[in-house]
């Protein structure tokens, strides 16, 4: 479902979905609603602290709270399935987990929230369905030391990246001679890649992201469209990132022209013959993150686990093969590299008519069978 249809999708089907639900009624926010809130008032005690005594106050209020929490994620299952038991050990609260693609994640939270209900204290997606949420009046603000290093490109309304995912070019080193590495994303348009090249079907947000940079550079659109369908022209169109870092490991194509960074690395980390280095610039990223929901009914623990996501969490982030919004040191993982974000409202204003060209431009390829 587009992100538009999403929204449309308000109403008597939420109901239904609220009925089996375990949450609780509330009086907290409706969609647009500016009407401070009860959870509000503790991002904002809490906001304005910092160090041992912001971490002392959530954690007493968390107490007062019951000590509990319910998340709303689109991790991967082995990712959550580590994320939350250590912050769990970490501070002794209980997290009630619902994980789902990122596209069901948003339909629930807005559904929930037309019905005045209670589901989730934080929400962790996507980029473009936070946005969605955040621009929807449902998050309340976060403010931290750790938000603050953040790469400011990536600082949103509403929202705090928690995590990047990374679009560059990857090849199979045992098909791809030291003259078929990619150096510029030109490099893919030429006809030595016809026949070893793949894209990914659903990769339209790359696509406007590259082809919007290629406007500000003074390109022509229809020099823009040449250098797409000259790229896609002998190519092999795979479905899922991940599936398709395992057709290039096992060698079903040489090149992939814009893998997720984090799947390169872990099936090389496996060792698999792949690999990404130097990375092609500029590098194209997108932010995933989290919000505070204003209609929180745990607020003090809610902020308690956004804290600790982006700071102890960024480590198990890192170590399981992700790329943290914020190094572990404090630092920005994206520093040394020309990255290009994602333009996340764009997403929202644009997206299905980006989602529409590129699947003609996709469709120019050889269609592999999802694997």
């Amino acid at each position: 479902m587009s992100r538009r249809s999403a929204l449309a999708s308000l109403g008597a089907a939420g109901l239904l979905l609220l009925s089996g639900c375990g949450g609780a009624p509330t009086s907290g926010p409706a969609p647009g609603s500016d009407q401070p809130t009860a959870a509000e008032a503790v991002y904002a005690e809490a906001g304005a602290l910092t160090g041992t005594a912001r971490h002392d106050r959530l954690v007493e209020l968390a107490a007062q709270e019951g000590n509990t929490l319910s998340v709303y994620t689109s991790l991967n299952a082995d990712i959550a399935d580590i994320v939350v038991p250590q912050f769990e050990q970490a501070t002794g609260i209980d997290v009630e987990v619902y994980r789902a693609d990122s596209e069901t994640v948003l339909q629930r939270t807005l559904q929930e929230a037309s019905a005045g209900f209670a589901g989730a204290d934080v929400v962790e997606t996507n980029a473009t369905q936070m946005a969605i949420i955040a621009s929807q009046g449902l998050t309340g603000d976060y403010e931290g030391e750790q938000r603050n290093k953040i790469n400011e490109q990536f600082r949103y309304d509403g929202w705090t990246p928690t995590r990047f995912n990374i679009f560059a070019p990857a090849w199979n080193t045992n098909l791809v001679r030291a003259d078929l590495v990619p150096r510029r994303w030109e490099d893919l348009a030429d006809p030595k890649y016809d026949g070893i090249l793949s894209l990914e079907v659903s990769d339209y947000d790359w696509y406007m992201t590259l082809y919007t940079h290629y406007r500000q550079q003074g390109m022509a659109d229809a020099d823009i469209d040449r250098f797409f369908a000259d790229m896609v022209r002998g190519s092999k169109v795979a479905k899922g990132h991940s599936g398709q870092v395992e057709l290039l490991s096992a060698g079903e194509f040489g090149v992939v022209a814009a893998s997720y960074t984090y799947l390169t690395e872990k099936a090389r980390a496996s060792g698999a013959p792949v690999d990404d280095q130097p990375f092609v610039e500029p590098v194209v990223a997108r932010a995933n993150g989290g919000g505070l929901l204003r209609s929180s009914t745990h607020p003090a623990a809610a902020m308690l686990f956004m804290d600790w996501l982006l700071k102890d969490g960024q480590q198990i982030i890192l170590d399981n093969g992700l790329t943290p919004a914020v190094m572990p040191d404090g630092s920005d993982p994206l520093a040394g590299h020309q990255v290009l974000p994602v333009d996340v409202q764009q997403l929202i204003d644009e997206g299905n008519d980006w989602s529409v060209r590129y699947d003609e431009v996709v469709r120019g390829g050889e269609q592999l069978p999802e694997n």
